[in-house]
């Protein structure tokens, strides 16, 4: 009995591998103010960024992950509208074909000249490769505003592109990667642009 329980755990953990997906970087930028004291405390609410349609599914996928990683940092979750910060949500996505690198077919001709006479030659290469997949790219800004002044206290935005194949391509995989490379060592440098993988 002892070896099928430990059979079927071994066949558990080998369809989980299965579900495990390549995770490419993050590219994240942030910026600051120079006194960072209020921020990671406080009362908080993610809402849309203007522009931002804050009633769609995909957007509130990206609400939880956000605000999930605020209460990590400290924050308190407060209802939209309320809280001594505002954190606005603004993020899309799209997809794209990458072009495949060089021309498909290559001519080339060349001759020489020498004591033994003299030749002519012509080379044709095509290239085989098959065409890139396509890709999809998703981009995520928030910015952390002091409510009652409207101040720009922290804005960070974060971009990733994945195979549309990857199950990193579906928003309920993406959102929370995203936040979380977004958020990470909080606040961050100003200015710097990092990779989080």
């Amino acid at each position: 009995m002892k070896r099928l329980n430990w059979a079927a755990a071994a066949l558990g953990l080998v369809a989980l591998s299965g579900c495990v997906a390549p995770v490419g970087p993050v590219e994240v930028t942030r910026f600051h103010v120079p006194d960072t004291a209020a921020l990671g405390k406080g009362t908080i609410s993610v809402e849309p960024a203007a522009g931002s349609d804050g009633s769609s599914l995909e957007w509130k996928t990206y609400q939880v992950a956000v605000m999930r990683q605020l209460v990590l940092l400290g924050y308190s979750e407060a209802a939209p509208g309320q809280g001594a910060q505002v954190a606005q949500l603004r993020f899309s996505r799209g997809t794209f074909q990458p072009e495949r690198s060089g021309s498909s077919v290559g001519v080339g001709l060349g001759g020489s000249t020498g004591s033994y006479g003299s030749g002519v030659g012509l080379g044709i290469g095509i290239n085989l490769s098959p065409r890139p997949a396509a890709q999809v790219q998703s981009d995520l800004a928030v910015v952390i505003r002091d409510r009652a002044s409207d101040t720009a206290l922290w804005e960070g935005r974060a971009s990733f592109a994945v195979r549309s194949s990857s199950p990193l391509a579906e928003t309920a995989l993406a959102a929370p990667k995203m936040a979380e490379a977004l958020f990470k060592d909080f606040p961050g440098q100003s200015g710097e642009t990092i990779e989080v993988r």
